[in-house]
């Protein structure tokens, strides 16, 4: 099993009884993984986002019981710390600990997005938070125009919400 099938699995128990958070980073992943594919990031690159994409909102549970909200930025304070510990338990490199942390700590910030790993993650996390949370067509297309720059991402939003 590789690294990231392992990581999957572990974050599926993370979120024992919780389905709905299982299936939000599953899908976020999977947009993460093509979008990063299509716009042809390197092999550690697509690596550091897919693992950033399993991982994105693993401080939302301890976000929800020390501060009783799932606010962005209690979970870019809280996860980090806990995607360490997740990812040195599975083993991953330090190198690869380090960037998915910088992007659990920094994926509900919105400006400065540098890096096409943080870009991507912020896009395909935003492809599964309109949808899920029934957002107005007005909302799409404020966010298309705010957030989505790769071509892939922006290629998707408009075939999911069939905007032009």
């Amino acid at each position: 099993m590789t690294k990231l099938e392992q990581l999957t699995f572990k974050m599926a128990e993370y979120y024992t009884a919780d389905p709905a958070r299982v299936q939000h980073f599953i899908k976020v992943h999977a947009f993460a993984r093509l979008i990063g594919v299509s716009e042809r990031l390197s092999e550690n690159e697509l690596f550091i986002l897919e693992t950033a994409a399993l991982v994105h909102d693993i401080g939302i549970k301890k976000a929800e019981e020390v501060y009783g909200s799932s606010a962005g930025h209690y979970q870019e304070e809280i996860g980090p710390a806990i995607a360490k510990e997740m990812l040195e338990e599975l083993g991953f490199d330090h190198d690869v600990i380090a960037r998915v942390c910088w992007l659990v700590a920094h994926h509900h910030t919105y400006t400065d997005i540098d890096g096409a790993d943080y870009r991507i993650l912020v896009e395909a996390d935003f492809l599964v938070n309109l949808y899920e949370n029934g957002e107005s067509v007005f909302a799409v297309k404020a966010a298309y125009a705010k957030i989505f720059r790769t071509e892939s991402g922006k290629r998707l939003c408009r075939a999911m919400f069939g905007i032009d």
